[in-house]
């Protein structure tokens, strides 16, 4: 009777298990390969909404800025209509109706000067007048013929927006609204 080496024994043995383990261990490292990629392109996705929210809400704050200056002009209580906007400019909103920045319809928006590239629309704003407001609290109390000529001051209401510029993938969107008082 032959012997045999004990290495050419069990390598007859085997029949193709490492091969087998092997492509299991590939198969194991190809998922979690294809794991770790969808998680980075997802983190990609969220830094770049963020950057592009961080920078619509530049362009809207500069535009909502805009506005302020515009109403603090003495000439722009004289430019509101009596109905409707002009010129970014409009008259007192009315309580039944939609607001207008929630109005797709709405075309009153004017738009900013600010340029901030290509990466947000430009920014526009509109501004309502809201009515005389007190400048200091208790001044409207005073009788009218004891009243100071600075104590009832013109508010408005300004309202801006930007988007980013594909934000038909919805991607960021911004809207602001301050309250502003003339001086």
């Amino acid at each position: 009777m032959k012997r045999w080496p004990i290495n050419l024994v069990s390598i007859r043995r085997q029949r193709g298990v490492s091969l087998v383990v092997v492509m299991i261990l590939l198969l194991v490292m190809t998922l979690l390969g294809l794991a770790v990629m969808r998680g980075t392109l997802l983190e990609e996705r969220m830094s770049a909404n963020l950057y592009d929210r961080g920078m619509s809400f530049q362009a809207a704050e500069a535009a909502l800025r805009e506005g302020e200056a515009l109403a603090q002009d003495p000439a722009t209580r004289a430019a509101v209509p009596a109905a409707g906007c002009n010129n970014g400019i409009c008259s007192l909103p009315d309580a039944a109706a939609t607001d207008r920045w929630l109005d797709a319809g709405f075309n009153g928006w004017q738009p900013a000067a600010t340029d901030i590239g290509d990466v947000a629309t430009p920014a526009s704003f509109f501004i309502e007048y809201m009515g005389d407001a007190p400048s200091w609290p208790g001044c409207d109390r005073v009788d009218e013929t004891n009243r100071s000529p600075l104590c009832m001051r013109p508010r408005y209401r300004i309202t801006a927006r930007s988007q980013a510029a594909n934000a038909a993938d919805g991607r960021a969107a911004v809207l602001m609204q301050t309250n502003y008082i003339a001086p």
